[in-house]
């Protein structure tokens, strides 16, 4: 979500006139696009100012601070003198950069809006997309889950949508400048509802008159209609929540063939008790059943969850629970965090963190070794098979291989060859590791050439 709001920032600025450099040396102003979810990120941002007052050896800048730790910590952020940020803003007050740029330093001044919006989607800014395969797209912002760890509804607001017009719109502009793929983004991005042109419900056989209660546009929808844009290959869509999984949307998943076969399904915890803290509005087995019909429905589909421990209070054998769940449901991949305390949460103010870090560590050490080797194992099972692998871009570290994903999202080395950005190629694997597969290429697939032939990798 924050490379998206970067690519939105970027088309505010560019609308004023704002050159921008590729070294921050250069620059006269550089801002810092931060995240709240966890304290290193925390910590990262305080360490990248410092590096970059100290690479400018005296020479002056403008800093601001951007994003969820604007609104989250806005007084700490201003009072702080070894930081002496300039400005700061919001999520949802970007279209005022320009205004606090200049009126920064004016009089001493540190300027700043962090206010939160009811209805603001940037739906009238096209955001400056990066080059390349994939074009993140921002469908809904802001949460209304109040999951009791999370700061996301206190520094991006209550949810709301953008219109489907408005967002196929942006996803064709995305096709005509080459775009391949798109993945859809919400805080929430399943619980996202249009309710401005809304659907006509089809008149029955008995009644040929259409009925006047139209339903408003859901996820599943929405994906059909961007499925229908010529040029898009693959749509991938984060995060979705559990609870608003109905059969429609997997349903779409499982059938429409440019929706990739990929659902990250969030679990957290895998105890009830520990579930009911967090607010996540489901139980230990709700979700065990709602992976089972995800299987049942799309047996290719590649699910992936992120898993928190440590949270407050969770007993060694709450911690079993967990493990219990990620060894039933085998998740291709696992994104496990230690429990890390955000101010102004819920959780912050109810229950103390009272898990020892050394516990915390025990654990997260524990599940990450059970879910390599439930990945290791699976992604064995695909050596000796043909994937559909679109091409992305060439690696760093690996200078001689080229990097793609399949449908579902794995990640897929290749060897040297003359290949394209955006291209799908068959290629069968030949090895795997639990974080990536290898494989030869069979044969390219001409007609999903990008026609750029600047975008040669």
């Amino acid at each position: 979500m924050n490379e998206a709001d970067t690519e939105i920032i970027r088309a505010v600025l560019s609308k004023e006139d704002f050159q921008f450099v590729t070294d921050e040396i250069d620059a006269d102003v550089v801002m810092l696009n931060t995240c709240a979810i966890r304290e290193n990120a925390h910590r990262k941002v305080y360490g990248r100012i410092h590096d970059i007052r100290h690479r400018r050896a005296g020479k002056p800048v403008t800093i601001g601070i951007l994003g969820c730790m604007a609104t989250n910590l806005r007084q700490d952020l201003l009072e702080n003198k070894n930081l002496d940020i300039d400005f700061i803003a919001g999520p949802d007050s970007y279209k005022r950069l320009g205004d606090l740029i200049r009126q920064s330093g004016l009089h001493g001044e540190k300027p700043f809006d962090v206010t939160l919006s009811e209805f603001e989607t940037y739906c009238d800014i096209y955001p400056q997309h990066k080059t390349g395969v994939n074009a993140w797209v921002a469908v809904s912002r802001g949460c209304d889950n109040f999951c009791t760890f999370c700061v996301v509804p206190y520094t991006r607001g209550r949810e709301r949508s953008r219109s489907v017009e408005n967002i196929v719109e942006e996803v064709r502009r995305l096709a005509i400048e080459g775009f391949k793929q798109v993945t859809l983004l919400g805080q929430n991005v399943n619980s996202y509802i249009d309710y401005s042109h809304p659907q006509q419900i089809a008149s029955s056989p008995l009644n040929e008159t259409p009925r006047n209660d139209a339903k408003p546009r859901d996820f599943a929808d929405l994906l059909d209609a961007v499925s229908q844009i010529d040029g898009i290959e693959r749509i991938r869509f984060t995060s979705p929540h559990p609870k608003d999984f109905p059969e429609k949307l997997i349903a779409v998943v499982a059938k429409n063939p440019k929706v990739c076969k990929h659902i990250h399904l969030p679990l957290q915890s895998g105890n009830t008790r520990v579930l009911e803290m967090m607010n996540r509005t489901y139980t230990q087995q709700e979700f065990l059943d709602l992976a089972t019909k995800v299987r049942a429905m799309c047996p290719d589909i590649f699910l992936t969850t992120d898993i928190i421990v440590g949270f407050p209070t969770e007993t060694e054998a709450e911690f079993e629970d967990t493990v219990k769940v990620v060894k039933d449901v085998q998740f291709d991949a696992a994104f496990i965090f230690k429990y890390s305390e955000r101010k102004n949460t819920v959780a912050s103010k109810r229950y103390p963190d009272n898990i020892t870090e050394d516990q915390k560590k025990s654990r997260i050490v524990r599940l990450q070794e059970i879910q390599k080797e439930i990945t290791y194992k699976k992604n064995s099972a695909y050596i000796g098979k043909t994937l559909k692998v679109l091409l992305e871009h060439g690696t760093n570290k690996l200078k001689n291989d080229f990097v793609g994903r399949t449908d579902g999202g794995h990640l897929v080395l290749l060897p040297q060859g003359n290949y394209q950005s955006g291209q799908i190629i068959d290629v069968m694997i030949i090895s795997a590791s639990p974080h990536a597969l290898k494989g030869n290429v069979i044969s390219p697939n001409p007609s999903s050439l990008q026609l750029d032939t600047n975008s040669k990798i």
